[in-house]
């Protein structure tokens, strides 16, 4: 199995100049890696590294892009901490992305920032809500027609635990592999659907199909294409997770900004899981048709 990661030997999150190749495999599904690029903490923002920090029946601690701080347990002081940590890390991880593909930044429209207190490796969910079986993002509660999901994570955990991932294979080969599996889309079905904030799409359906497809095969978790890494402690990384199959094993103390784009905005649309879907489908699957690769 060909490497996933493409390392990149960068210390700055300001300083990032973006090159062709750079985009061209952030877009492949690959992970940019950048062992050096840490986000320093505050000294008064170290103690807030702490499990005691997520609110009871929390899993993840949340900043909205208006400021709101959702899952914190403590005082307003604490919450003032949590947010100013989370607000900087957020522009951090903005100014990253800027430099890397300048192209898209115009075209970014953030979703609410992540401060991760948990292990993960401990964490008891049901198969389907396991992220610690290989997947590609995708949410039955929030269709997206084809909008990418862009992520920037970064390791701040205080006591040398590396975050722990699986890698997995091509995009393009996992659709091969699963959706002669996947349930055929019915229109009539999405029309009912009542979970879904806006009528899923067949594109949606098919991304939820390899979702859940994947996470439910045990002999594909066990023996499928995959490479083991460890992001450490003070290392940074960036992936479309709709695209890179992944998988968090363990872990703990992570930040994680999310960016939702429209693959109108990639520098070559064509290389979007909606163009992947849609040549192998043979059909339109979200609405508008794919402009061509600018490349």
């Amino acid at each position: 199995m060909e490497s996933p990661l493409l390392v990149l030997h960068l210390a700055d999150w300001f300083a990032a100049a973006g090159e062709a190749s750079w985009a061209q495999a952030l877009e492949a599904g690959k992970v940019l890696y950048f062992p050096g690029l840490a986000f320093r903490l505050e000294p008064q923002e170290a103690p807030l590294l702490t499990p005691a920090l997520l609110a009871e029946g929390v899993r993840n601690i949340s900043l909205d892009a208006q400021g709101r701080l959702k899952g914190v347990a403590g005082d307003e002081a604490t919450q003032a901490r949590v947010a100013g940590m989370m607000e900087r890390f957020a522009r951090q991880a903005r100014a990253l992305l800027k430099g890397l593909v300048p192209a898209y930044d115009a075209h970014l429209r953030p979703a609410p920032t992540s401060l991760r207190p948990a292990q993960v490796s401990t964490r008891r969910q049901s198969v389907r809500a396991d992220d610690r079986r290989m997947h590609v993002d995708a949410f039955p509660t929030r269709p997206n027609y084809g909008e990418r999901i862009l992520r920037v994570f970064t390791n701040i955990n205080p006591h040398g635990q590396p975050r722990e991932w699986r890698i997995g294979e091509p995009f393009e080969d996992v659709a091969r592999r699963f959706l002669p599996r996947a349930r055929p889309y019915s229109p009539r079905q999405a029309q009912l659907l009542r979970l879904t904030k806006s009528l899923r799409s067949e594109y949606d359906h098919m991304m939820l199909q390899l979702h859940d497809l994947m996470k439910a095969d045990e002999d594909y978790q066990r023996d499928g294409p995959q490479l083991g890494f460890p992001f450490p402690p003070g290392s940074t990384w960036v992936c479309f997770s709709d695209q890179t199959v992944h998988a968090a094993m363990a872990g703990q103390y992570m930040l994680e900004q999310t960016l939702h784009l429209p693959v109108a905005h990639q520098y070559d649309p064509q290389a979007s899981p909606l163009a992947i879907l849609t040549r192998l489908a043979g059909r339109p699957l979200a609405g508008a048709p794919l402009p061509p690769s600018k490349a």
